[in-house]
């Protein structure tokens, strides 16, 4: 069946639905995130294939809380989560993808990124003087990077992602849908509580300001990108214990179809004397141990 919330056709966001309501969806992302776990001990010992989570939204989308929530159970040493923040001096001496690949799961692991490679095609789009601190041949002014430049560049990242699929990476690429209200309210408590005030930047209010921009930036984004072997799925925001299932049951829908991730069996030799093993444990004197 297939998943609604996939980008398999072209979308548009303002028709496509921010809040969805599951009843006890926080009882059931106890029962997935187990299964996920399980999951993941199995690939772990498997060690073929790699997972990337990759989450973008807008500010206050609810991304952090997410990561917390669906992966709680996951053992620490398989999985890995990066938060890119703009480019250091040193990653601006390479290609925009470079900063990325080096983050990239290695086999039997999971890599969760918070704003990921895509932000190079949008956050630069509505702020394209950005990319001419990334010094590239011929681009020495903001009139000369057009929609050709952020549509072959959206391209490239086309071709790496098949190029990791295609050696056992699973992508799974998630926009967390948040309407512009929500977010206002959103904001408000990082002002209002002041344990949360922490969270909050004037620079909020100014990217708030560029919603509209974002949002079609976001829907060609999407509609570019979302290939079968590197999906996109829009996720209502609105609701975060709903959005944080929906998640978890697309992560696990995903990899409950690879019935070859198994775990390993022991070589014939070892598996024909483990009652020998086994009785060799149990005879020793304890004063021995």
């Amino acid at each position: 069946m297939p998943n609604p919330y996939q980008v398999n056709q072209t979308i548009s966001l303002a028709h496509l639905k921010t809040k969805e309501v599951i009843p006890n969806a926080k009882d059931k992302l106890k029962k997935v995130r187990k299964k996920l776990a399980k999951i993941q001990d199995t690939m772990y010992a498997h060690n073929k294939y790699s997972v990337l989570i990759c989450l973008q939204g807008m500010d206050t989308g609810g991304k952090d809380s997410l990561i917390r929530e669906v992966f709680k159970n996951f053992n620490t040493r398989g999985i890995n989560v990066h938060s890119f923040k703009q480019p250091t001096s040193q990653e601006k001496e390479h290609d925009f993808i470079w900063r990325h690949y080096l983050a990239l799961p290695e086999r039997g692991k999971f890599a969760v990124f918070n704003r990921t490679h895509y932000e190079n095609v949008l956050v630069t789009r509505v702020h394209p003087a950005y990319i001419l601190s990334e010094n590239i041949p011929g681009i020495d002014d903001v009139s000369q990077i057009d929609e050709t430049f952020y549509h072959q560049r959206m391209e490239h990242i086309n071709q790496f992602e098949k190029h990791w699929s295609d050696n056992g990476m699973i992508i799974l690429k998630f926009y967390l849908h948040l309407s512009k209200k929500e977010q206002k309210n959103r904001l408000l408590r990082r002002i209002e509580l002041q344990e949360k005030n922490w969270k909050f930047s004037s620079g909020d209010l100014e990217e708030r300001q560029l919603w509209n921009k974002y949002m079609f930036c976001y829907e060609d984004m999407l509609n570019r990108t979302s290939k079968k072997d590197a999906p996109w799925f829009v996720i209502p925001a609105d609701d975060k214990d709903s959005c944080r299932l929906i998640v978890a049951e697309t992560i696990l829908e995903t990899l409950e179809r690879y019935t070859d991730i198994q775990e390993p069996e022991l070589d014939e030799k070892t598996l024909s004397q483990l009652e020998e093993y086994k009785q060799l444990l149990r005879s020793e004197d304890e004063h021995k141990l």
